[in-house]
């Protein structure tokens, strides 16, 4: 049985399942949002919500399932409502990139103002060109700031092309779902809306339950994910182990490099790991430079074999190593005595290095 989770802060619940119900009385389609238009052209219309016509009424007396037909209109009322939200939003958006392209136009007209002075300037500042290598200097003292600055907006520009990939993808099976919407009946529109949401909301349940540094498994919901790895190999052949990570000398990197530089060094550990280890295997990060993942129907031996491969991409990458603890699943063991078992591995084979070791 999986265990119940509760949705973290701010998200809906997910919707109870339901019995399909009877067709709901017809209404009028939603409007499709209108194609985003070029900048030069006028922004698209919202169409304003229309009523919902009256439900027409078969039989003086109340049917037995008056409820769920009231329910059935409730839901229909509120996703017509999200279609109009949707155009509004895209009316938003076109109105934007208007106010871009403007800006854009005033910043090449500005830009053509400063070339035609700068001619100027050229044909009379021969006399002045002392000065000027003396701000190609001071230009390139600020070029290694601005470097240092893009590096970092690099980084943010990564997160950001994941979430665009995500929104493309959200916005092609938009697309699909409004094709299908001009030749099915509003029935099958509601159906494509419900999809959509139903992938943003899995969507927002696995990022609330992932570390926005690693993407790894946050520490509760790892803990679950390596529970329900234990349930499923206790149903095959029992074979489970659980390695507990430390990484090697990060205080230091820290102390020397920067806090970024030890950023880029965790995101790299669980990289390698996803790489030498199978998809569905739980990677959780269990503390600040500390984490846990759980294999099942693979003996220890192989184990061990992958964190040396692990060890020594991260050793090629970053300059620094791994240390590692091993326990393997014993009957009737529970998931805090397994993972209190790796973790006094852990710390005996950080003993065993011994102190002349600087990185541990």
């Amino acid at each position: 049985m999986q265990p119940s989770m509760k949705p973290a802060d701010g998200m809906s619940p997910a919707a109870p399942q339901v019995r399909p119900p009877a067709p709901a009385p017809a209404r009028a389609p939603a409007p499709a949002p209108a194609a985003m238009p070029p900048a030069a052209t006028a922004p698209p219309t919202v169409p304003a919500p229309t009523a919902r016509p009256a439900t027409p009424s078969a039989h003086a007396d109340p049917a037995p399932d008056d409820d769920p037909l009231r329910e059935r209109e409730e839901i229909a009322e509120a996703m017509y409502k999200a279609a109009v939200a949707r155009a509004e939003i895209a009316e938003a958006m076109y109105k934007a990139a208007v106010a871009r392209a403007e800006i854009a136009e005033v910043r090449e007209k500005a830009a053509a103002v400063l070339s035609r002075a700068l001619e100027a300037r050229e044909q009379a500042a021969a006399e002045r060109d002392a000065i000027a290598n003396a701000r190609d200097r001071a230009a390139a003292e600020r070029d290694v700031t601005a470097n240092a600055r893009d590096r970092a907006a690099a980084e943010r520009d990564a997160a950001a092309a994941q979430r665009d990939a995500a929104a493309a993808e959200r916005e092609r099976t938009l697309t699909q779902h409004q094709a299908a919407a001009t030749r099915d009946t509003s029935t099958a529109l509601a159906e494509a809306d419900a999809e959509l949401e139903k992938a943003r909301l899995e969507a927002e349940l696995q990022r609330a339950h992932l570390d926005a540094l690693t993407g790894a498994f946050r520490r509760e919901m790892g803990r679950l994910a390596l529970r329900n790895e234990i349930d499923r190999a206790r149903r095959g052949d029992g074979k489970f182990v659980v390695a507990f990570i430390d990484v090697d000398g990060l205080k230091g990197v820290n102390d020397r490099e920067g806090h970024a530089a030890g950023d880029r060094i965790l995101r790299t550990l669980v990289a390698t790991m996803r790489a030498n280890l199978r998809s569905y295997d739980p990677i959780v990060r269990f503390g600040g430079d500390e984490f846990i993942f759980g294999v099942a129907s693979i003996d220890p031996s192989e184990v061990q074999h992958r964190i040396g491969v692990i060890d020594q991409s991260l050793r090629s990458a970053t300059g620094v190593g791994i240390t590692a603890g091993l326990a393997t699943l014993s009957s009737g063991e529970s998931l805090d005595e397994l993972t209190a078992r790796a973790d006094a591995a852990l710390i005996e084979a950080k003993r065993n290095r011994g102190p002349q070791d600087p990185t541990i």
